[in-house]
């Protein structure tokens, strides 16, 4: 294996793009309750660790370096472009950063902001007049915020996967659906009938276009 040119250690650059996306996503998000510091530093944690495995220390690689040593002999597995896992297991060659789950990476995660900040937006105004959040990306799904945040983390990992991430990830999933489900239970609480009527026309998750043109006609 070799392990010239290593492209690690840079811790520098691993806080300051943890800096930088936790702070792009604090500044939508705004988090106030429990409930939103919960996920937001569910997100956070997620940030960091791929981070620290981009720039800082290379765990996955670490771990898998055997295996990859022998199957790919010629990479420099210490490079920066080996911890685009995807390209390396599929024999591309060249840049990995024109490969199409890249850029569709870009396209996840640019989503996920966008959504997150036309979310917060609605939900702010909201809350501020004691009603229910039912206009922009709620008209489609009751929890934008959470599809916003699975989108970003989606994204990361389809340029860069990692052992702790790629595990991290469908525990996140599952408990931003516990968090969804449990701040359903509160807005019933509070609203009753008006709240039970949206949640019965608006899907949790995954938007029904269909059903959304007929509340619109």
């Amino acid at each position: 294996m070799n392990s010239a040119n290593n492209d690690y250690g840079l811790w520098g650059l691993v806080l300051l793009n943890s800096f930088i996306f936790v702070g792009f996503a604090y500044s939508f998000f705004k988090p106030t309750t429990l409930r939103d510091w919960r996920s937001f530093g569910a997100y956070s944690a997620f940030i960091v660790a791929l981070f620290a495995e981009m720039y800082g220390f290379p765990l996955t690689i670490f771990l898998l370096s055997g295996w990859l040593g022998a199957k790919f002999p010629n990479v420099n597995l210490f490079g920066h472009e080996a911890g685009h896992l995807w390209w390396l297991f599929t024999g591309q060659h060249g840049n990995p950063h024109s490969g199409v789950l890249h850029i569709l990476s870009f396209v996840a995660i640019f989503a996920g902001f966008a959504l997150l900040s036309k979310a917060w937006q609605v939900l702010y105004y909201a809350q501020r007049r004691h009603e229910l959040a039912t206009a922009g990306p709620y008209c489609f799904i009751r929890h934008p915020q959470y599809v916003a945040f699975v989108l970003i983390m989606f994204g990361f990992l389809l340029q860069w996967p990692t052992v702790l991430t790629l595990a991290m990830f469908p525990v996140l999933v599952v408990m931003y659906v516990r968090l969804a489900m449990s701040e359903e239970r509160d807005s019933e609480r509070e609203f009753g009938g008006p709240w039970r009527a949206y949640a019965a026309v608006t899907p949790r998750f995954l938007p029904s276009w269909g059903r959304a043109r007929h509340r619109h006609a």
